[in-house]
């Protein structure tokens, strides 16, 4: 059984395929969805080999053909990991053909065993992901750089970490363990070396402990100390032209209302809006220019809320949380990988931005949209007891049950992938009717 997939994309031939060849493409292409993880990416497209790994110690390799291989036209993967090789059979065939000077048409042929509509949402957000990847290069394109950025292997890290190189920039992973590789360096977050930037353009700051726990002592304490200090000592660092430091909208406190909160509203209350003031008064230490992220709930079901909510909607077993009103100021992932890229070449953005998409929604509406895109029911509202029970009542009211109404203003103009919540969704879950 074969599956054939086409699309065209504003790009030159040359750039499609260039674009394939680089480190992270597979990274950028892998549906967030599937129950799988790269474990090794090809360092050829003409011969090397690319292993994914499942569920239960399952790999996958994908070996390429050298006689499938016609830069800038065509690369050839096949499946060659014993048993499933014979079980499946998997030949993937990449095509790209110019279309004329800026447009190129891709085509996937797959010839396998497995059943072509169990692929084709996989395809369908490959080719719009592909898409939307090369449009955002373009739009954000400056000569290549070189990029620092600390806490690369998290879910922000690497989908930032792979779409720069993809790019063609030149990233730097800054670890805390003694560095492996010529793209690593050891970082030391309490007394780091004065040249750990030396060579750095810009600096991306992601590091700090997840904020997902019970409200302890302990637990606060853990969040504090793994960003105030480490962010005011790695500021001080010389090198860069920008630095780039995560933050959140937990600046506004728990609970505003109805408010719109913008990049020029008040800090609010309680122990969240005091760590993330802290947060960014730390990155003023720097001597250049300075963008602090406050990020919204990240939408995938790779991390964050929509990974715990996804495999409880999916079956039927969704719905609100607390009485539903609350607002919920959103991004997608991708969305959020695009600010911080715009952050690191725009130099108009200076200061605190609020990296949310401009269609927030309460807690109610966004169980709807959810369980509409799964197409199940919303019917089973979360009580308070049951996140003041895993959180502490400080966790809950703080995290789980928190509301806040954030508006971009300092992103006006800035382009969204998914500014809607349904598009966005239908995007990462694979249930695009495109």
């Amino acid at each position: 059984m074969s599956l054939s997939y086409s699309s065209v994309v504003d790009a030159p031939v040359d750039d499609v395929f260039a674009w394939h060849t680089r480190p992270g493409a597979f990274h950028r292409l892998a549906p967030p969805w599937q129950p799988a993880h790269i474990v090794e990416e090809t360092t050829s497209l003409r011969d090397g080999a690319a292993v994914l790994g499942f569920p239960a110690g399952v790999r996958w390799t994908a070996q390429h053909q050298a006689e499938g291989y016609d830069p800038p036209y065509q690369f050839v993967d096949l499946l060659t990991t014993p048993v499933l090789s014979e079980t499946l059979r998997w030949r993937h065939t990449h095509q790209f053909m110019p279309v004329d000077r800026d447009h190129t048409r891709v085509t996937d042929t797959v010839d396998s065993r497995v059943p072509a509509f169990a692929l084709r949402s996989m395809f369908r957000y490959r080719h719009q992901q592909l898409a939307d990847d090369l449009a955002a290069q373009q739009r954000y394109y400056v000569e290549p750089m070189t990029v620092a950025v600390t806490g690369s292997s998290g879910l922000v890290g690497t989908a930032l970490t792979s779409f720069l190189t993809t790019g063609g920039h030149r990233v730097i992973k800054l670890v805390r363990r003694r560095s492996q590789a010529p793209d690593e360096r050891e970082w030391n977050p309490a007394d780091p070396a004065s040249d750990l930037l030396s060579g750095v353009d810009g600096l991306v700051h992601l590091a700090g402990a997840s904020i997902a726990g019970r409200f302890t002592e302990a637990h606060k304490e853990k969040l504090w100390s793994s960003r105030v200090e480490p962010t005011r000592r790695l500021f001080s660092l010389r090198g860069p032209r920008v630095f780039v430091s995560a933050s959140a909208i937990g600046y506004y406190g728990p609970d505003r209302g109805d408010e719109v909160l913008t990049e020029s509203s008040e800090q609010g209350s309680g122990f969240l809006a005091s760590l993330v003031a802290a947060w960014e008064e730390a990155t003023h230490v720097a001597d250049a220019r300075v963008v602090q992220v406050r990020t919204g709930i990240v939408q995938t079901p790779r991390g964050g809320l929509l990974q715990l909510q996804y495999p409880l909607f999916f079956a039927g077993l969704g719905g609100p949380l607390g009485d539903g009103s609350q607002w919920l100021s959103w991004i997608g992932l991708d969305d959020l990988t695009d600010i911080y890229v715009r952050a690191l070449v725009d130099a108009r953005l200076n200061g605190p931005v609020n990296a949310v998409a401009p269609d927030p929604v309460r807690n109610a509406d966004y169980a709807k949209v959810l369980a509409k895109v799964l197409r199940r029911p919303a019917l089973l509202r979360v009580p308070p007891a049951g996140p003041r029970l895993l959180l502490g009542e400080e966790g809950a009211s703080e995290f789980a049950l928190a509301g806040q109404r954030v508006q971009a203003n300092t992103l006006a103009d800035h382009h969204f992938r998914y500014p809607r919540l349904k598009q966005a969704l239908q995007h990462v879950l694979g249930r695009n009717p495109r």
